[in-house]
């Protein structure tokens, strides 16, 4: 008897590899995480309040200090673009430094555009963080960040075993609660509030591994 011809399998599309950004798609990337991160920063200058890392740092020194925040944040990340070429190579270090600066011009863009006489504190604090994680996502997608301590983190998990989590954690720790020296307590206590709603938005929505999008 004559065999049955056996059907051919359907031939199924590699999902494992996702096309890389464009370069427009990067710049537009870039653009939007910066502008939603400097918008959730402005909401928490304008709460009296700070958050973590450099950014955390640099609203802390522009209550002490008169000096505009975008000066201190683009300062105070100087030191971590070498740390970022050491570690992460050309590419990203030089997405990071863009995306810095855009964050420090931006930053200085929003009060003349916006003028709030009110702001409620809690509102001011929540959504910002809130918005500064979502603008961090974009950020990320685009092989770029807002620099900072993580990157010392990680060179200190690789010298010394610490890891880089908790060494994160007491950065953004220390930040915050030096805060207390400058603005009330209220405003500290609801600074640690808005950390942890920025860590659970990085946390439900960017794992390595979940998104192909490159």
């Amino acid at each position: 008897m004559p065999k049955t011809p056996v059907a051919a399998e359907p031939r199924t599309l590699n999902t494992d590899v996702a096309p890389r950004h464009s370069a427009v798609e990067d710049v537009l990337g870039i653009l939007t995480g910066t502008l939603l991160a400097s918008f959730g920063l402005f909401l928490l200058k304008a709460s009296a309040a700070v958050t973590g890392g450099t950014a955390g740092l640099a609203l802390l020194l522009s209550y002490a200090v008169p000096v505009p925040f975008g000066v201190f944040f683009f300062a105070i990340n100087v030191p971590f673009f070498a740390l970022a070429l050491w570690k992460k190579g050309w590419n990203f270090t030089l997405r990071t430094v863009v995306a810095v600066a855009l964050v420090s011009a931006f930053s200085s863009l929003h009060p003349y555009a916006l003028g709030i006489e009110h702001l409620n504190p809690v509102y001011g604090v929540l959504f910002g963080n809130l918005v500064i994680g979502v603008g961090l996502i974009v950020l990320f997608r685009h092989k770029a960040s807002l620099g900072g301590f993580n990157i010392l983190a990680l060179l200190l998990q690789e010298r010394l075993g610490w890891r880089a989590g908790y060494v994160q954690m007491v950065f953004d720790v220390t930040v915050v609660v030096a805060a207390i020296t400058v603005v009330s307590p209220v405003n500290v206590a609801l600074s640690a509030a808005g950390a942890i709603v920025l860590n659970l938005v990085l946390a439900l929505n960017h794992r390595p591994g979940r998104y192909l999008g490159t």
